[in-house]
């Protein structure tokens, strides 16, 4: 077990633990009474609507807002009792960056470095090995000002990381990223979880989440309403889109299975429906195959997430 210069010990492998947080502004209830798990070595997703709190707990996570009840540890730190020592072990990337716009990339990163106190010998080469990681070399010396929205996240994920933190909490990271640049997001933060980093990402942009999370905190009105995993939310009843060369014929095969399908709109020649398992979408996929219908496409109408969302929100609607 490791000690810091504020006295306080990790608990290794502990993550990130968050029990019965609440907390107010005014009148208004952000959160109530709030469960979050983020286990080491994994990459956890937050996932709720708006204005169900997921903001509000990622800055009491962050130790920048103090709740009003409950308790939160990282790597079993207390940032109540020893608040450096939890934010030195913690990477913060809001969803809106705020730069110094007169400092170049390089310059931003440096002071965040001296801000957490890194010894000088090594604040230049993590910088320099930063702005590699996230594709900002050539625009290493350029005022923060020229650069894009894109180039601002991907500044905001370097400046998360120069301290090395045990915790990396991301707000909406792929926000304002190409294509190319959110493949390369997925990539990073899978290789940071396989480091031993607890990682929580918060994000709208659900499909992606299948690719990167390994869990999910689902959260509703400011409260934590489901935990569930990639395996389990895969495994669960899900929506299929299937296309075939002639639609009336799939049609007839499916309401022969007496099965319930309806046509999507706006897609070529597609039915969805709903199917219990994985299994089951195999079994009918080679039934389809069998009785001669020529299938062009057959796979879930969306992510594992996004049903178990769409599920609880038909749910509580």
């Amino acid at each position: 077990m490791s000690t810091t210069a504020a006295g306080a010990p990790d608990a290794p492998g502990s993550g990130l633990v968050a029990s019965g947080i609440s907390r107010r502004f005014g009148e208004v209830r952000a959160i109530e009474h709030m469960d979050f798990t983020a286990p080491a070595g994994a990459v956890t997703a937050l996932i709720g609507p708006n204005g169900a709190g997921k903001t509000t707990l990622l800055l009491i996570l962050a130790s920048l807002l103090a709740p009003d009840t409950g308790t939160v540890r990282i790597m079993g730190i207390d940032p109540a009792e020893h608040p450096t020592a939890a934010r030195m072990r913690v990477g913060w990337m809001p969803d809106t960056l705020g730069v110094w716009e007169s400092l170049t990339a390089r310059e931003i990163l440096r002071i965040m470095g001296r801000l957490y106190r890194m010894p000088a010998a090594a604040l230049e080469s993590r910088v320099s090995d930063l702005l590699a990681l996230v594709n900002l070399e050539g625009l290493a010396n350029q005022p923060s000002r020229v650069l894009s929205r894109g180039q601002q996240q991907r500044l905001s994920l370097a400046r998360a990381l120069i301290h090395d933190p045990a915790v990396l909490l991301l707000d909406e990271p792929a926000s304002g990223l190409d294509p190319g640049s959110r493949i390369q997001l997925r990539r990073i933060l899978r290789e940071l979880a396989a480091e031993g980093k607890a990682v929580v990402v918060s994000s709208h942009v659900l499909a992606e989440l299948d690719e990167i999370a390994d869990a999910a905190v689902f959260v509703n009105q400011g409260r934590s309403v489901l935990a569930q995993t990639i395996h389990a939310a895969a495994a669960q009843g899900r929506r299929y889109a299937i296309s075939a060369l002639d639609p009336a014929a799939l049609s007839a095969a499916l309401s022969f299975r007496g099965l319930q399908f309806r046509v999507e709109p706006g897609r070529r020649s597609a039915v969805s429906l709903l199917l219990g398992s994985e299994d089951d979408a195999a079994r009918l996929l080679k039934d389809l195959v069998a009785a001669d219908i020529a299938i062009t496409s057959f796979a879930p109408a969306g992510g594992a997430l996004e049903e178990t969302y769409l599920s609880m929100d038909a749910e509580q609607r």
